[in-house]
Protein backbone atom coordinates (compact mmCIF):
# COMPACT_ATOMS: atom_id res chain seq x y z
CA UNK A 1 0.00 0.00 0.00
CA UNK A 2 1.60 3.34 -0.79
CA UNK A 3 2.88 4.93 2.72
CA UNK A 4 4.60 1.50 3.73
CA UNK A 5 7.92 2.13 4.82
CA UNK A 6 10.88 0.12 5.81
CA UNK A 7 14.17 1.37 7.43
CA UNK A 8 17.14 -0.06 7.52
CA UNK A 9 20.18 0.83 10.21
CA UNK A 10 23.57 -0.61 8.67
CA UNK A 11 26.82 -0.98 10.57
CA UNK A 12 29.09 0.84 8.60
CA UNK A 13 32.29 0.46 10.71
CA UNK A 14 33.34 3.70 12.12
CA UNK A 15 29.32 5.03 11.87
CA UNK A 16 25.84 3.86 11.27
CA UNK A 17 23.84 4.65 8.59
CA UNK A 18 20.27 4.45 7.49
CA UNK A 19 18.40 3.83 4.48
CA UNK A 20 14.90 3.44 3.55
CA UNK A 21 12.53 1.85 0.91
CA UNK A 22 9.03 3.13 0.25
CA UNK A 23 6.06 2.10 -1.38
CA UNK A 24 6.38 5.34 -4.05
CA UNK A 25 2.68 4.56 -6.13
CA UNK A 26 -0.85 3.05 -5.18
CA UNK A 27 -1.10 -0.67 -5.03
CA UNK A 28 2.26 -1.45 -4.10
CA UNK A 29 3.57 -2.49 -0.69
CA UNK A 30 7.32 -3.35 0.72
CA UNK A 31 8.14 -6.83 1.33
CA UNK A 32 10.88 -8.06 3.33
CA UNK A 33 12.80 -11.29 2.75
CA UNK A 34 15.65 -13.47 4.55
CA UNK A 35 17.79 -15.43 1.86
CA UNK A 36 20.39 -17.71 1.74
CA UNK A 37 23.48 -16.79 2.90
CA UNK A 38 22.82 -14.15 5.33
CA UNK A 39 21.23 -11.81 2.81
CA UNK A 40 18.11 -9.84 4.36
CA UNK A 41 16.80 -8.35 0.92
CA UNK A 42 13.76 -5.11 1.24
CA UNK A 43 11.85 -4.77 -2.32
CA UNK A 44 9.26 -1.86 -3.40
CA UNK A 45 6.49 -5.10 -5.30
CA UNK A 46 3.51 -4.24 -7.29
CA UNK A 47 0.18 -5.89 -7.32
CA UNK A 48 1.37 -8.33 -9.68
CA UNK A 49 4.22 -9.03 -7.22
CA UNK A 50 6.94 -7.83 -9.78
CA UNK A 51 10.10 -6.49 -7.72
CA UNK A 52 10.35 -2.60 -8.94
CA UNK A 53 13.09 -1.55 -5.89
CA UNK A 54 15.28 -3.94 -4.27
CA UNK A 55 17.96 -3.51 -1.55
CA UNK A 56 20.03 -6.48 -0.34
CA UNK A 57 21.74 -5.98 2.87
CA UNK A 58 24.24 -8.78 5.04
CA UNK A 59 22.27 -10.04 7.60
CA UNK A 60 25.30 -9.46 9.99
CA UNK A 61 25.38 -5.98 9.44
CA UNK A 62 21.65 -5.20 10.18
CA UNK A 63 21.34 -3.00 13.16
CA UNK A 64 17.72 -2.16 13.29
CA UNK A 65 14.88 -2.77 10.88
CA UNK A 66 12.09 -0.89 11.17
CA UNK A 67 9.01 -1.32 9.08
CA UNK A 68 6.33 1.17 9.14
CA UNK A 69 2.77 0.10 7.63
CA UNK A 70 0.64 2.97 6.11
CA UNK A 71 -1.82 4.31 7.82
CA UNK A 72 -4.80 2.77 5.81
CA UNK A 73 -6.55 6.17 4.36
CA UNK A 74 -7.71 5.71 0.69
CA UNK A 75 -5.06 7.71 -1.86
Amino acid sequence: MKGDKVEIVIDAGDSSRTYEVVATKAGRRVEVSNRRGGVVEVSEVTRSGTAVRTARFMSSRILALVEHPADGKPD
